[in-house]
C-alpha cells in the first residue's frame, strides 16, 4: 500500500512538472529527458528501501531461528543434567540409609560386645558355643577390629581384621559376631554372595544375639536379587522364632 501511494504522489508530482513544462516554452528534450531521470531516481530509491527491508527482516528471522535452536539445545542439556542430578541424588540415599543401617548394627553389637561372654555363659546356665578366653589378646584384637568400622570407617582393613581373628581364634565366643560383621560389611558393598555366606555362618549358631538379624538380612539379599520366595521365607523364620523381637518387627515391614 505504502508503495502504490508513493508511486500516486509521484506521478501526481510528474503530472505538475508537465503541465509547467507544457506552460514555459523549452526544448522538447530537456522536458521529456528531465521527467525520465525523475522517473528513474524514484523506481531506484523505492527499490532500494524494500530490499534493505526485506534483508533486515530476513536477518531478524535469521537470528530468531538461531536463538530458539540455542534456546532448544540449553534445555536439552538441562533435562539431562536435571536427570543425571535425581540419579546421583537416589544413589548417595541409598548409600547413606545402608551405611546407616550399618552402623546402627555396629553401635548396638560394640555395646553388647563387653558384656556379651559373660551374658552367653551365665543365661540359663547353658554353656556358651564358643570358648572364651580371658586372653587381653583376643579381646583387643576383636575390639580392634570393630573400632576399624566405628571410629576409623576403614571397612576393608575391618574385613581383613575380622578374617584374620576367625583364623587366629577360631573357638571365640565373638566368632558368631564376626561372621555378622562380615555380613554386614559385604551386604554394604553389594558383594551379595559373600554377605549371604557370612549370615548364613551366623545362623548355623542358635544362641547367637545376632542369628535373628543375620535371617532378616538374608530376605534382604534374597529381595534384592527379586527372589521373593526365600525372601518372604526367612522373614516368616524370624517371624515365628522370633515373635516379641525388634527383628521380627522389622521382617512383617519387610513383607509387607
Amino acid at each position: 500500500m505504502f508503495s502504490n501511494l508513493k508511486r500516486v504522489i509521484t506521478l501526481t508530482l510528474l503530472a505538475s512538472t508537465a503541465n509547467s513544462v507544457f506552460a514555459v516554452p523549452a526544448p522538447v528534450s530537456d522536458v521529456s529527458g528531465t521527467t525520465a531521470s525523475v522517473s528513474s531516481y524514484a523506481g531506484a530509491a523505492n527499490e532500494t528501501d524494500v530490499q534493505r527491508l526485506e534483508r533486515l527482516l530476513e536477518n531478524r528471522n535469521r537470528m530468531q531461528l538461531q536463538m530458539q535452536q540455542q534456546l532448544d539445545d540449553m534445555a536439552l542439556e538441562i533435562n539431562d543434567l536435571r536427570g543425571q542430578l535425581e540419579k546421583n541424588s537416589y544413589d548417595m540415599q541409598q548409600m547413606l540409609e545402608r551405611q546407616r543401617e550399618l552402623f546402627i548394627e555396629l553401635d548396638k553389637v560394640r555395646s553388647q560386645a563387653s558384656s556379651a561372654p559373660l551374658a552367653e555363659t551365665t543365661k540359663n546356665n547353658v554353656a556358651p558355643e564358643g570358648k572364651f578366653s580371658t586372653n587381653a589378646n583376643e579381646q583387643t584384637a576383636y575390639q580392634d577390629a570393630v573400632d576399624l568400622i566405628l571410629k576409623k570407617r576403614d571397612y576393608a582393613g575391618a574385613i581383613s581384621a575380622f578374617q584374620q581373628f576367625q583364623k587366629d581364634y577360631p573357638d571365640s565366643t565373638f566368632t558368631p559376631n564376626t561372621h555378622y560383621w562380615l555380613g554386614q560389611l559385604y551386604f554394604a558393598k553389594k558383594q551379595d554372595k559373600q554377605a549371604a555366606e557370612s549370615f548364613a555362618a551366623v545362623v548355623a549358631y542358635p544362641k547367637s544375639n545376632k542369628r535373628a538379624d543375620a535371617l532378616v538380612k538374608l530376605g534382604d539379599i534374597a529381595k534384592r536379587n527379586n527372589n521373593a520366595a526365600q525372601a518372604t521365607k526367612y522373614y516368616q523364620q524370624v517371624i515365628d522364632e522370633y515373635p516379641s523381637s525388634a527383628s521380627a518387627k522389622l521382617a512383617q515391614e519387610r513383607i509387607k
